[in-house]
């Protein structure tokens, strides 16, 4: 995974969720999802789309972007729904990899400091406090 994010980063320069989908051919749309999805995966005719729900906040929009973007580079082929009841509360073994994944992209080239705690770490870098779990 560190090595796909490496690459990832080295070819197009960013590690911006949003400029690598563009970079990688991945339409990305806001629209409404509903109260419990954050934002789903899909391939369709190899197209390949991110929907992200538009009331998030910027934080999660961002966060959300790079965790589907997992799904197109880890889990190819697969279509995943990032539902709150199972991606949040109970996630499965594709939703914890996408989060790792997602908080590895968007912390790539940085490092915890000395006496700084994980939570702080990631607030720094603009991750939602609640994937202090996936971090490791």
């Amino acid at each position: 995974m560190d090595e796909l994010i490496r690459k990832l980063i080295r070819k197009y320069k960013t590690n911006d969720p949003f400029e690598l989908a563009g970079c990688l051919n991945i339409t990305v749309w806001f629209c409404d999802l509903g109260r419990n999805t954050r934002g789903m995966y899909y391939r369709k005719l190899r197209r390949r789309y991110i929907v992200i729900h538009e009331n998030l906040d910027e934080r999660w929009q961002r966060f959300v972007c790079a965790h589907e973007l997992a799904h197109d580079r880890l889990h190819p082929g697969f279509s995943r729904f990032w539902l709150d009841e199972q991606s949040f509360f109970h996630p499965g073994k594709f939703e914890r990899q996408a989060n790792k994944f997602a908080i590895r992209l968007l912390t790539a080239g940085d490092r915890l400091r000395l006496h700084e705690s994980v939570a702080d770490f990631l607030k720094r870098n603009d991750i939602p406090e609640e994937m202090v779990k996936f971090y490791m």
